[in-house]
């Protein structure tokens, strides 16, 4: 299986992240700077030394036919390519494989992939799609309802377990607690009690399964290994896998909604990288919501279908456990910066394999698996699922 970032020439090295905020009352060109800004100062470089960007356009900016161009004119960008995803929480993931091909294919030398949004100061994007005609007629109000109605038929097959759900909600809020980026408001501890006497937002789905929206940007710096290592640069991270599937299933009238691309995408990442399960040291799937993490697990291989509530329940998912799982909150505990979110999880994979991530260190990780996941169509299970496998350099 073709895989062309297994030489490991590629190498992501520095990462700027803004403190996540609720209604910040900044724009998404003013986060964007500030994420920019600090993920220079990180590896030495300055703007000029950038000549690649890769982003995702926020709900903050939707309909900005040109947000590219402005955000790189905005971040004083002279660029010889340029990519703007939309693939919504898989974008950028996905954009480190898309950056990994433009460096490879000589479009550019450094990318800066940013992300930044701030939908709880100004939200302006308008979804259409023939989503609306199932959405409106059941009621179903926006990603809540939808993740409901997936939990629902997952009870039906499987054994829901939700002190399971409940403990990953616990760790990750403690990983939250020891994460100066986190939302202030989610800094504070809770416990299996909390998770299970949470009010209903759409049954079974209780408010603390849930994201919590807020303001905020994260950049990384990805070039050539070789670059690196001319700029002196040691201590850097290898994308070494891909994969990425959008609409899966799509020829199916009645699809599973418990099913996702996954399935697909989880075994042959790691079939690219020559690795099984047991070879991930830390897991960084992307959770809007704590069932989206539970299907990721099952159906990328880390347990059996219908055996993720034992495989939590069973393992040490915290930093220092057997099988860490979003040591910095993830988007449930630190905050959901709009699409800026799907970056979240990713940069603080590559904190831990740098030995950056103080208090809630992994023990010497050597590898990590991050994941994407993208756009809710309403009639199915989400619209891309993506996987992406990083190694200490």
């Amino acid at each position: 299986m073709l895989n062309s970032l297994a030489n490991k020439d590629i190498a992501i090295i520095g990462y700027g992240e803004v403190k996540n905020v609720r209604r910040s009352g900044r724009s998404t060109y003013d986060l964007a700077s500030e994420a920019t800004a600090k993920v220079l100062e990180y590896v030495g470089l300055s703007t000029k030394d950038i000549d690649g960007m890769a982003t995702v356009l926020p709900s903050s900016e939707a309909g900005n036919n040109f947000w590219s161009n402005y955000l790189g004119d905005h971040l004083g960008l002279q660029t010889s390519w340029t990519q703007t995803t939309d693939i919504g929480g898989a974008s950028m993931p996905g954009n480190v494989a898309r950056a990994a091909a433009a460096i490879q294919s000589g479009y550019c030398e450094t990318v800066l992939s940013i992300a930044a949004a701030a939908p709880t100061t100004r939200r302006v994007d308008d979804q259409r799609s023939y989503r609306s005609e199932f959405r409106n007629p059941t009621g179903i109000q926006g990603p809540p309802g939808a993740f409901g109605l997936i939990m629902h038929r997952y009870m039906y097959q499987y054994d829901l377990k939700f002190e399971a759900l409940g403990k990953l909600a616990v760790t990750q809020r403690k990983g939250a607690i020891v994460n100066d980026f986190a939302v202030e408001g989610l800094r504070k501890s809770m416990t299996i009690d909390d998770y299970l006497n949470a009010r209903m937002v759409s049954t079974p789905l209780r408010l603390l399964d849930s994201v919590m929206p807020c303001d905020g940007a994260n950049a990384i710096i990805i070039t050539s290994t070789e670059r690196a290592k001319k700029l002196g640069i040691k201590n850097f991270v290898h994308p070494i896998s891909y994969s990425e599937l959008t609409n899966f299933d799509i020829h199916e009238q009645l699809p599973d909604i418990t099913e996702t691309g996954f399935g697909i995408v989880g075994p042959e990442a790691l079939q690219k990288a020559g690795m099984s399960t047991d070879d991930i040291d830390m897991f960084h799937p992307y959770d809007d919501f704590l069932i989206a993490e539970m299907l990721q697990l099952e159906q990328i291989g880390f347990c059996h279908r219908g055996e993720g509530s034992d495989f939590l329940l069973a393992t040490d998912i915290s930093p220092k456990g057997t099988f860490p799982i979003n040591t910095g909150g993830g988007q449930i505990s630190a905050g959901q910066p709009g699409l800026a979110g799907g970056q979240l999880n990713l940069i603080e994979a590559i904190r831990q394999l740098l030995g950056e991530a103080g208090d809630r260190q992994v023990e010497a990780p050597s590898t990590a698996m991050c994941t994407g996941i993208g756009v809710i169509p309403y009639v199915r299970n989400w619209g891309t699922s993506a996987v992406l496998i990083l190694e200490r350099g």
